[in-house]
């Protein structure tokens, strides 16, 4: 067993007050016993001014330096749900996933996981984005271990492709992660239904730390933080503010269910 707490924040433009706000969180989480701190999508700066540029680093910079200090102090891991981090090219940079290590000295990054699926949309009356216009996508699927648990790693907007999941399968994940930040106008009636979709497809464990609220402008997010169990029970699901909220994940009732309807086993070579 693992106990695994998901955070919700409410992240703006303003980098320091994010940072903040997430020490706080991942501090009371290890301390109540959290062996993995998932935090959200756009954690250390969430866009809401078409016009500021994003604080762009490589893997090495200061944003993830502070973040490997507090996950090492805390004494546990750290799922940095995406921050931007530099790429190839000039005009845009990756939506990067990290995970690291704080129970090791110096807190290494364990795994990196740059979005796949990049969220172009027109919604008539209510939000446009179109990341593809800043964001370089990902070429990789990612799946590691971490504090001893195969994890298969996603970011938002990957929740909508399935195939990506049973990819995560095969590579032998036993937990995925879902940082997010859905929309408000969307996650109403879309959210909590694929978090349980995936995970009742895959049998795994779907740890989905996401965003909540209005952060500024026209951006508003869902929240609703969950972790969904490998029936598709919600195990912890966050109210509507800012907070953390912690499970335990059960890795032999995973295998309970995996053995009573051994889906993976039944899988056409068609749609393979």
């Amino acid at each position: 067993m693992r106990n695994v707490a998901v955070v919700q924040l409410c992240s703006t433009q303003d980098i320091e007050a994010n940072l903040k706000e997430i020490g706080q969180y991942v501090r009371e989480a290890a301390a109540a016993g959290a062996e993995l701190v998932a935090l959200p999508e756009n954690c250390v700066f969430l866009r809401t001014e078409a016009g500021t540029q994003a604080p762009v680093q490589p893997l090495e910079g200061e944003l993830m330096g502070r973040l490997r200090a507090l996950t090492e102090e805390a004494g546990t891991w750290l799922l940095v749900g995406s921050f931007p981090e530099r790429s190839p090219d000039p005009r845009r940079y990756y939506n990067t996933s990290v995970v690291i290590d704080g129970t090791t000295r110096g807190a290494p990054i364990v795994a990196t996981y740059r979005k796949l699926h990049l969220f172009d949309i027109d919604i008539p009356g209510s939000e446009s984005q179109r990341e593809s216009d800043s964001i370089m996508a990902g070429d990789q699927i990612v799946c590691a271990d971490v504090a001893g648990m195969r994890t298969g790693l996603s970011i938002c907007y990957d929740l909508r492709f399935p195939r990506l999941y049973s990819a995560l399968v095969d590579a032998g994940a036993q937990v995925i992660t879902v940082p997010a930040a859905f929309t408000e106008y969307t996650g109403k009636d879309h959210w909590l239904v694929l978090l349980r979709a995936r995970a009742i497809e895959t049998q795994t464990f779907v740890v989905a730390p996401g965003q909540f609220g209005w952060h500024g402008g026209k951006r508003r997010s869902y929240g609703k933080s969950a972790i969904i169990d490998p029936w598709g029970i919600p195990l912890a699901m966050a109210p509507d503010r800012t907070g953390w909220v912690m499970a335990r994940l059960d890795f032999e009732h995973m295998e309970s269910v995996r053995r009573s309807l051994p889906c993976a086993q039944h899988r056409s070579p068609v749609v393979r």
